[in-house]
């Protein structure tokens, strides 16, 4: 499976952008689908992920409230809404795919094998 996120850009802080991710290749059924981010200089860290089949999601802390996840099945695409954005959600996000089973969802870098090339996301204060 190969992932392309698309929807980053330059928005002023307490705006919203919506990311996505599409699949192409195979479903993500059967899949954790996360979404990472890496600011410059730092560590990529954990932002949120669903488990495509169960449809359970888990959110980081610092975007939970502020987030949410919804896909489209057919178009075997994950979106990701971000609301109230601040100048610290600046960062490079990446969508990425591991298998799992049933409700369990990956939280780590290492646990995921599919990466996309990343969008920019910039919120200007």
């Amino acid at each position: 499976v190969q992932l392309v996120e698309s929807g980053g850009g330059l928005v002023q802080a307490g705006g919203s952008l919506r990311l996505s991710c599409a699949a192409s290749g195979r479903t993500f059924s059967g899949y954790s689908i996360a979404w990472f981010r890496q600011a410059p200089g730092k560590e990529r860290e954990f932002v949120t992920a669903i488990s495509w089949s169960s449809g359970n999601v888990y959110f980081a802390d610092s975007v939970k409230g502020r987030t949410t996840i919804s896909r489209d099945n057919a178009k075997n695409t994950m979106y990701l809404q971000m609301n109230s954005l601040k100048p610290e959600d600046t960062a490079v996000y990446y969508c990425a795919a591991a298998p799992t089973t049933g409700d369990r969802v990956w939280v780590k870098v290492s646990n995921y094998n599919i990466w996309g090339q990343g969008t920019q996301v910039t919120v200007s204060s």
